[in-house]
């Protein structure tokens, strides 16, 4: 994640513990699309009493490349609600099924006839999680340590040959997948 979560109480004290909670269910947000920029979270207690209690409401707005996801449901008469901890888990879940379709449709918008191109390693950062590689044509391609789908980052060396594909990312083209290949050489 980019930035770090933003969390907002409204109607309650701030809880440490409710907020590392919090913290925590949204950096396992990555697991279902690793290219989150911004989470914004609010616990919500409504002033209004119920039967049987406060319900407590959780929104989520995650900010991802071209879009904004976001989980704001009214829990209605849910007395599960009663519990911030069980409100908060079904807004996670809400969310990791919500960032899974995102995922799935970016997924098959990368044309699934795409060939994959051939290039060679020219620059690896393991620490700061990319690389860099130049197609056979001579274009400059970035990619992270996600696209890499054989090897770990720190394994890859300048001069490796890799096949891979690539989409047009906010600053020039990216692999969204690349795979560090043997003896194989592209036709020419």
């Amino acid at each position: 994640m980019q930035i770090p979560p933003e969390v907002t109480f409204r109607g309650m004290d701030h809880s440490d513990a409710m907020e590392a909670k919090i913290r925590e269910r949204a950096e396992k947000l990555e697991r279902f699309y690793d290219r989150i920029m911004s989470c914004r979270v609010v616990v919500e207690a409504p002033h209004r009493n119920h039967h049987k209690g406060k319900i407590y409401h959780v929104s989520l707005d995650v900010t991802v490349p071209g879009s904004e996801l976001v989980v704001n449901r009214d829990p209605g008469a849910n007395h599960a609600h009663e519990d911030p901890y069980v409100a908060i888990r079904d807004a996670f879940e809400a969310m990791e099924r919500k960032l899974e379709a995102f995922a799935n449709k970016k997924r098959r918008e990368v044309k699934t006839h795409a060939e994959e191109g051939y290039a060679r390693v020219t620059l690896v950062h393991p620490e700061q999680d990319f690389g860099m590689l130049e197609s056979i044509d001579g274009r400059s391609i970035y990619f992270h340590r996600h696209a890499v789908k054989n090897q770990d980052l720190e394994e890859i060396r300048s001069g490796d040959e890799v096949r891979f594909l690539e989409e047009m990312g906010e600053e020039g083209p990216q692999a969204i997948m690349v795979r560090v290949i043997g003896e194989e050489h592209p036709e020419k």
